[in-house]
């Protein structure tokens, strides 16, 4: 079964233009390491809800909105190895300085998962 990491973090509207070019960059390396799918998407019809909801999970400020994103691998063991090679890559260092993220990057949160259904 695949093994996929996902990550929830809050994008300023006017940096949109500078995540994405980030983002572009890291899937090129992430999937030139051996990821199987590498996904990036913006929230749309996400509200906030009364006890939990995206928005409140990265403490949205006004003028930011959700991006919610996942990486497949073939299994865990390939996830390790890519993981491995991308934190290694020096093309991820020249844009993933903290003071140069175009978001904050206390808000975001990621975790691995193990599918239970793969349809």
């Amino acid at each position: 079964m695949s093994y996929v990491d996902g990550f929830v973090l809050p994008v300023p509207l006017d940096r949109m233009d500078d995540y994405k070019k980030m983002a572009r960059k890291a899937g090129k390396i992430w999937m030139e390491h051996g990821a199987l799918a590498y996904n990036e998407c913006i929230a749309d019809d996400v509200k906030p809800g009364k006890s939990t909801s995206f928005p409140q999970s990265v403490k949205l400020k006004p003028g930011e909105t959700v991006v919610f994103s996942w990486v497949v691998y073939e299994n865990k063991r390939a996830r390790d190895r890519v993981m491995k090679k991308v934190m290694e890559d020096p093309r991820l260092a020249e844009f993933m300085d903290p003071k140069k993220l175009p978001f904050d990057g206390k808000r975001m949160f990621f975790g691995g998962f193990k599918p239970i259904v793969e349809l």
